[in-house]
Formats: C-alpha cells, sequence, structure tokens
C-alpha cells in the first residue's frame, strides 16, 4: 500500500508537471508556477486543518522543526530545480534531480537504517538509465551548452528532495499528515515570496489561466503529497526515492496524449526501464 500510494503521488506530479509546462509556455514566469502550486496546497492543508481544529492533537516541537526542514527542501527542491533548468536545460535538470535516490541510500546507509545489498544498487543504477534515456540525455546533444551553475543547481535539486522526504518522514510519524503538510508548504511559502513576481502573482487569479493554476495546486501539492506523506509511513526511505521515479514517465504521457508531443523509441526505453524497475521493487517487498 506504502508504495502504491507513492506511485500516486508520482502519477499526480507528473499530471502537474505537464499543467505547469502549458502555463510556462503561455508565458508565465516558473517561480510563480511553483508559488501557486504550493499556495494552492497550503490552503488545502489549512482549510482541513481548521476544519478539524479540535479533533487534531497540536504538533510538538520535534514536529515543527522536522516538518519545516520538509518545506525548505520542497522549496530547494523547486527553485533548484528550475534554475537548473535555465542553466542547463530540462533533460540533464530530471536527472541530476533524480539522483536523490543515490543520497536517501547513503543517509540510510551511514544511520543503519539499510545495508548496503546489489539490489538497490541494481535499482538506483536503472532509474538512473531509465531516466536518462526518457529524458534523451543518452544519445543526443543534450550536454551542449552544459554549465557548472546547471549541473550544481540540478545536484542541489536533488539533495532537496532528499531533505523533504526525510523531513516529511520523520514528521508524519510524529503527527498528522495533514498537519506536516500544512507546515511545511507554510515554510515553503514564506521562502519563496520574496524572490517571485509579485505582479504576476496579483495578476494569475484575474487571467485565463485560473482554473490551470487551480489544477497544479490541487495535483502538485494538494492530493499528491498527502498521498506521499501517507505513503512515507509505510515503505522504506530508499524505495519511495526510486518509486517516485514514475513521475518523468507520467509527465511524458501526458505530453504525448494531451500536448502532441512525441516520444523516440530510447524514450519508450527508459520508460520500460523505469516501470519494470518500479514494479520488480514492488513485488519484492510483497515477498518479503
Amino acid at each position: 500500500m506504502g508504495l502504491a500510494l507513492i506511485i500516486l503521488a508520482a502519477f499526480l506530479w507528473g499530471v502537474s508537471g505537464g499543467i505547469a509546462a502549458m502555463l510556462m509556455e503561455r508565458g508565465w514566469d516558473p517561480l510563480v508556477v511553483s508559488f501557486y502550486r504550493g499556495a494552492i496546497g497550503f490552503l488545502c492543508f489549512a482549510a482541513w486543518w481548521l476544519a478539524r481544529f479540535a479533533t487534531i492533537p497540536r504538533p510538538d516541537r520535534t514536529t515543527v522543526l522536522w516538518a519545516a526542514l520538509a518545506g525548505l527542501g520542497v522549496a530547494g527542491n523547486f527553485t533548484f530545480y528550475f534554475l537548473s533548468i535555465s542553466h542547463a536545460n530540462v533533460a540533464v535538470a530530471v536527472t541530476l534531480m533524480y539522483t536523490a535516490p543515490i543520497y536517501v541510500y547513503l543517509i540510510s546507509l551511514a544511520t543503519g537504517v539499510v545495508r548496503l545489498t546489489p539490489g538497490f544498487v541494481v535499482a538506483i543504477a536503472s532509474i538512473l538509465v531509465g531516466v536518462a534515456l526518457l529524458t534523451q540525455l543518452v544519445g543526443g546533444d543534450r550536454l551542449s551548452g552544459l554549465t557548472l551553475a546547471g549541473v550544481a543547481a540540478g545536484i542541489a535539486a536533488g539533495m532537496s528532495y532528499a531533505v523533504l522526504l526525510f523531513g516529511f518522514r520523520n514528521a508524519a510519524i510524529r503527527a498528522s499528515p495533514v498537519v506536516a503538510l500544512g507546515i511545511a508548504f507554510l515554510i515553503f511559502l514564506l521562502v519563496l515570496a520574496p524572490i517571485v513576481d509579485h505582479r504576476e502573482v496579483a495578476a494569475a487569479p484575474l487571467s485565463d489561466d485560473v482554473h490551470l493554476f487551480v489544477l497544479l495546486g490541487l495535483f502538485g501539492a494538494g492530493l499528491s503529497f498527502l498521498f506521499y506523506v501517507l505513503g512515507l509511513k509505510r515503505a522504506s526511505a530508499v524505495a519511495v526515492s526510486l518509486v517516485a521515479a514514475v513521475e518523468p514517465v507520467t509527465a511524458a504521457l501526458f505530453g504525448l496524449v494531451v500536448l502532441g508531443q512525441t516520444l523516440a523509441p530510447g524514450q519508450w526505453l527508459g520508460m520500460v526501464v523505469i516501470l519494470a524497475t518500479v514494479t520488480a521493487l514492488g513485488v519484492r517487498r510483497r515477498s518479503v
């Protein structure tokens, strides 16, 4: 059930990535798109928290600190991801962001949570190869124009993903997921508020694209992160970081079906590699 929830969250992230691409193609600044993704998510969790205020236990100080760390991870992940795109390209940014399982595995090894096993090493390598094929980083000229800043931002996005994973995992163990998510997205908004284009932020609710912003927030934060945090409570951190690689597969299929884009044979192979690895992880966990 835990991995199934993570797959569902990754599926919704992929859909929200397609919606975000539509908004950016219409001229909206990437940081404004990210801001509204988090803002609508925060409103969802805040409304739920207020509606059940009398029945949800108040978070302790440790929970608040872990949730705040998760919020910093979300802000870092979104921000560095877009910086990597601007200094390199989408292929490089996505591939470097999905080096996150390596950092998660190393941290888990250092803390004694997992043991070094050939299965997880092969799974991490398979996911990286699959993502590289899917984004056409392999077999193309996507490395042209690569800069140190782009690589550094991509790696920072992956590290930020590892931070949000551990932050949410530890916060959700101690308190209601809705409370943890509300605190995390409040921190996210406080970090992004000073750096976004405030004129675009004010214009978005009055634009013809308001429905896309709402869908982006519901799919990309409100529902997906709830499924994600619930899944984190039922699966290992390493497995979660690997299974979340379903996101670029969903984004690619969204581009194919909705945006009319095409996929090269290598991209189809990348999707097969990712889905086969995720399926193998699910089967392995059920057999344990």
